[in-house]
């Protein structure tokens, strides 16, 4: 079973979102030396949950 993802973590550039395990930065388990995950609100700032909406795209769930 999953973790819940947060829409708006506290400080998202800590932890690396890349798996169900949310690491830390600096102590990654699956990450093989590699960069961090990103969290949406990163790249996309608040509300990225609307960011598909917004941009008039259709969702994955509307075309299927």
């Amino acid at each position: 079973m999953s973790k819940k993802f947060p829409d708006e973590p506290p400080h998202p550039e800590r932890i690396c979102w890349g798996c169900d395990r949310y690491c830390p930065a600096d102590q990654m388990a699956c990450g093989n030396g590699s960069d961090r995950t990103q969290h949406p609100i990163e790249f996309f700032g608040r509300g990225w949950q609307n960011w598909n909406a917004e941009q008039g795209e259709e969702s994955p769930s509307d075309s299927a």
